[in-house]
C-alpha cells in the first residue's frame, strides 16, 4: 500500500517534505508523482532515508544525466574505506570553497552547461548551524516591479567561481583546467524561462558579475538588487536544518541556495548528487566558441580589480597554500 503523503512547507511560496517512501525501493508511479512534486514545489525533503552512496546515484540518475554522484561535501578527509576522520583546516582550499558557498547561489552557472537539480543526503552534521538554506527565484521575479522586469528582460551577465570566490571571500584559487577554477566565464541571461514548466524566474547569484552594457558598478549594484530582493520576503526563503538521513533535492533552474557557517572544527558530511542540464536549454557555450574569449577577457579584468578591493575581507585577497 502506497503510505506516500507531500505536504507543502507551512508559510513559505515553496517547497515540501515527502514522507512514507523509500527512495531506496522507489516505483515508477511514485517517482512520477515525485517529479511533478519536484517541479512544481522547487526542492523536496525526505526524512529518515539514510541512503547509501550507490542508492543516491541510482535516484539521482532518475532525473537525469550526473554531473557527479555520491561526492562527499564535507569538512573532513575521506579515506579508501569511506571513513571520515581528519577535518580540513580553515586556510584549505577545499575549505575556503566551502565558507564561499555561504553566499546565495546556484550550481554550476560557471560551467558550459549549468545544472538541473541537486540532491544533498545528511551523514553527519553539526550540533548547531550548518543548514541550507533555498530561495524561490520564480516568486522573486513575478513579484518585481514592472519597470524592473522590464530593464532586466534583454540583460545577461558573466558566471564564474573565481569571481564569486575574489568577491564574497577574498580568495583567489590557483587557476587550473579541469577543476571549477578554469579561467573561463559564462554569459546567462538574468531571466530564464524554465524549460520543463515555461515559468520565468530570475537567473542571478554569487556567480553572476560583468552584465554587457552596464559599467562595473551599475552591473553589480543591480545583481546585488535582485539577490536581496529575492531574500527580502521570508515566504521566499526556507532554512532546512539537517538531521542525519535527511535527503534534500532542488532545482537549479529556479532556486538559489547556500550553506549556513557552523563550527569548522566540527564534523559535517553531506553526500552531494548533481545532475547535469539538458543542453537544449542549460548551454552557454564551450571553451572553444570564439565567443568564449569575451568571458576571458572580463574574467580577467575583474579579478584585477579585485586583487587591489578584497584585501579586507575573510581570506585578505590570498591564494591557498
Amino acid at each position: 500500500m502506497n503510505n506516500m503523503t507531500i505536504d507543502p512547507i507551512p508559510g513559505k511560496v515553496f517547497g515540501a517534505v515527502v514522507a512514507g517512501v523509500r527512495l531506496a525501493e522507489l516505483a515508477a508511479a511514485d517517482f512520477e508523482t515525485i517529479k511533478a512534486a519536484f517541479l512544481n514545489y522547487g526542492f523536496l525533503v525526505f526524512p529518515e532515508q539514510f541512503l547509501s552512496d550507490e542508492e543516491n546515484i541510482t535516484f539521482g540518475r532518475r532525473f537525469g544525466e550526473l554531473e557527479f554522484g555520491a561526492y562527499p561535501m564535507a569538512n573532513q578527509f575521506r579515506d579508501k574505506n569511506g571513513n571520515y576522520n581528519e577535518i580540513f583546516p580553515i586556510d584549505s582550499q577545499r575549505m575556503r570553497t566551502n565558507v564561499g558557498n555561504e553566499a546565495w547561489h546556484t550550481d554550476s552557472t560557471y560551467m558550459p552547461i549549468s545544472s538541473k537539480c541537486a540532491m544533498l543526503s545528511a551523514v553527519t552534521v553539526p550540533d548547531s548551524g550548518g543548514e541550507t538554506e533555498l530561495a524561490d527565484m520564480r516568486a522573486g521575479y513575478a513579484a518585481l516591479d514592472q519597470a524592473t522586469k522590464d530593464r532586466i528582460e534583454h540583460l545577461s551577465a558573466y558566471h564564474s567561481t573565481q569571481y564569486s570566490q575574489a568577491n564574497d571571500i577574498g580568495d583567489f584559487p590557483v587557476q587550473a583546467e579541469g577543476t571549477v577554477y578554469h579561467g573561463e566565464a559564462y554569459l546567462r541571461p538574468l531571466v530564464k524561462v524554465h524549460p520543463e514548466t515555461g515559468v520565468k524566474n530570475l537567473f542571478v547569484g554569487r556567480h553572476a558579475f560583468g552584465i554587457p552594457g552596464l559599467s562595473r558598478d551599475e552591473s553589480k549594484q543591480l545583481l546585488q538588487s535582485l539577490v536581496d530582493f529575492v531574500v527580502s520576503d521570508p515566504s521566499r526563503v526556507y532554512k532546512h536544518a539537517w538531521r542525519a538521513g535527511d535527503t534534500m533535492i532542488w532545482d537549479n533552474r529556479a532556486l538559489l541556495h547556500r550553506a549556513r557557517p557552523y563550527d569548522y572544527s566540527k564534523p559535517r558530511v553531506l553526500i552531494g548528487t548533481r545532475i547535469a542540464g539538458d543542453p537544449a536549454s542549460e548551454l552557454a557555450y564551450y571553451p572553444t566558441d570564439p565567443k568564449a574569449q569575451a568571458g576571458r577577457d572580463a574574467l580577467a579584468a575583474e579579478l584585477a580589480a579585485l586583487r587591489q578591493e578584497t584585501r579586507d575581507r575573510k581570506y585578505g585577497a590570498t591564494t591557498a597554500r
